[in-house]
């Protein structure tokens, strides 16, 4: 069963609002990435720019979304996997850009250990793709 957005922000520590539960939703209904203005413009004026920038941050922040910047390095927001937290994020996968529709795409495809030289240490590590999506290919 698909978790409901109250048990989302319960588990995150976040206080439950209409707000909040309205952009939550559209990450729910969505199978791409989404930006502040396309989220703006899903939402239809139903929140200003700030109250929305500050929800998206809330979010990132307690492990709910994660950031991709796009190729026009718009910054976009996709779900987290259920092991996401505060303080860590488990999202290591393919992110895909489609070269038509513009949409980002999180692929459940897991990014290859990366052996670095001694004395690195990788925090978040992230792989991009382009090309054409499957509804546009």
């Amino acid at each position: 069963m698909e978790n409901s957005t109250e048990q989302v922000l319960k588990k995150h520590g976040l206080k439950n609002t209409r707000q909040r539960n309205v952009v939550l939703e559209e990450f729910f209904k969505s199978n791409n990435a989404l930006s502040q203005p396309e989220l703006e413009k899903r939402l239809k004026g139903e929140m200003d720019r700030v109250t929305l920038y500050r929800i998206l941050s809330s979010f990132e922040e307690s492990g709910i979304l994660h950031s991709i910047l796009d190729r026009q390095g718009t910054m976009n927001y996709a779900s987290c996997s259920a092991s996401c937290s505060a303080a860590h994020h488990h999202d290591e996968h393919l992110h895909f850009n489609c070269n038509n529709c513009h949409k980002i795409f999180c692929l459940d495809v897991k990014i290859p250990a990366v052996n670095l030289p001694a004395g690195f240490q990788v925090d978040q590590l992230s792989l991009t793709a382009t090309g054409l999506c499957d509804a546009c290919s």
